[in-house]
């Protein structure tokens, strides 16, 4: 179940973020799924996941570990069935490893 969204643009590149509470792994793999359809023309969707003791990230090739940070961001609010998705358009600037982490942890931090 969707719970919250966010949006940040950060030197015209977009981002849109997406909080969902989870029941499966199964549920998370078709959330990803849908979201990465809907955001087809997208540069990276980077995704975080807690499920009681499992614990997921997914990078999609951004630089900076974006997925390791949204983890973090799951773990430090102390969630348990949730699940945190990033989607980065790029601008055509780039932000580097430390301001791409910086852009995804902006992003989901607005969720909370």
């Amino acid at each position: 179940m969707q719970l919250k969204t966010s949006k940040l643009v950060k030197k015209k590149s977009k981002f849109f973020g997406y909080l969902y509470s989870l029941k499966s792994d199964e549920e998370y793999q078709k959330i990803v799924k849908e979201i990465s359809k809907e955001h087809k023309k997208a540069s990276h969707v980077c995704t975080a996941m807690v499920l009681g003791r499992e614990e997921k990230f997914k990078n999609d090739g951004e630089v900076g570990y974006p997925g390791r940070t949204l983890l973090g961001l799951l773990k430090h609010a102390g969630l348990e069935a949730h699940l945190i998705i990033v989607v980065r358009y790029f601008g055509g600037i780039k932000l580097g490893p430390g301001g791409v982490s910086r852009a995804f942890k902006e992003c989901g931090k607005m969720l909370f």
